[in-house]
This record gives structure tokens, sequence and C-alpha cells, in this order.
């Protein structure tokens, strides 16, 4: 098969390799050849092929360059739409003002025309859309805070004197930080 021809398998860096070498081959060739004028002009005709084939290849990697510069900024853009389309529609369910039926043609109108209805959407109803995360942001702030007060639940102050008192019997602590937890659990 032609497919397989080694020299369709190797790619350009190798080619290049192998041409620096077939280069060289020939220097080493031509400093013995008996016709060395010849041998000489080939060599130098050898020598511009090359350097064209390096221009060419940095020509490459500078196009290649560019594309990934565009690559990352096309990325850029599309997370970003990402992010915004996940926000629109995790709105859309926390607003229990809007109807289902109106839920349901956002969503029709997001997946047919989808950057258009993200910039609609954003205009029309970006105020609400930030008074609804304010709103579930103090009600996540607020479980938070209720959370840590059940768990960090402070004990009378008896209970923490008589604490104290354990750990100093057992030889934990000495007196003078008995001492110390004590002051604290009567300022308390």
């Amino acid at each position: 098969m032609e497919s397989d021809h080694p020299s369709r398998v190797i790619n350009g860096s190798a080619r290049s390799f192998l041409a620096t070498i077939r280069m060289t081959t020939q220097l080493c060739l031509t400093a013995f050849s008996p016709h060395r004028d010849a041998d000489a002009l080939e060599w130098s005709r050898l020598a511009r092929v090359q350097r064209s084939d390096l221009t060419q290849r940095k020509a490459d990697l500078m196009n290649s360059f560019w594309d990934f510069f565009w690559l990352l900024v096309w990325t850029f853009f599309f997370v970003f739409y990402l992010m915004v389309l996940f926000h629109i529609i995790a709105d859309l369910f926390r607003d229990r003002d809007l109807s289902g039926w109106w839920k349901a043609i956002w969503i029709i109108f997001l997946i047919i025309f989808p950057f258009l209805a993200a910039f609609i959407y954003l205009i029309a109803r970006g105020r609400g859309m930030a008074e609804r995360q304010a709103g579930e942001m103090q009600k996540a702030q607020a479980a938070t805070d209720q959370y840590i007060q059940t768990v960090a639940a402070r004990s009378n102050p008896a209970e923490q004197i008589a604490s104290a008192k354990s750990l100093l019997d057992s030889g934990a602590i000495n007196q003078e930080e008995f001492e110390k937890l004590k002051a604290k659990a009567l300022a308390s």
C-alpha cells in the first residue's frame, strides 16, 4: 500500500533531520570525490534548500502561535458564555414568581437563539436576577451561622469549671492553667 510507505509516515521534523543527515553525508562524499567543484555546487544548492525550509518552519511556527492565541481567546469567551448561561438557567428555576410556562419558553429560546436570548434575559431580568442571588446568599449565610451556633454551643460556666477541675485532678493541666480557664468561664 502507498499509505504505508516510510516517507509518508515520517513527520516534518524527522524529514528535516533526514535532510540534514543527507547533506552531511554528501559533504563527506564531496571531500573524497574527484569532482569537487560540481559537488560543491550541489552542496550550496542543498544548503539554500535547507535554509528556505528553516524559514518556512519559522513561518509555520508563527502561524501556529497566532492560531494558539486565538484558540485561547475563543475558549475564554466560550467558557464565559457557558457561565452566563448556567447563571441564567439557575435564576430561571430559582424565581418563584415566574410560571412554569414562561420558564419553558425561556429555556426553548435559550436553545434556539442562545446569544440573543442570553442578552435579552440579562437586560430584561438582570436586576431581579441580582436580587434573587443576594437573597439566596443571605439565606445560605443565615443557615451557616445557625449551624455553627448549634455545633459550638457554649455550655454554662459551672460545666466549664467542672471540666477544668477534672483536667486539673487528672494532671493534664496545672493550677495556673486551671485559674485561667476558670476566669474565662466566669467572664462569659
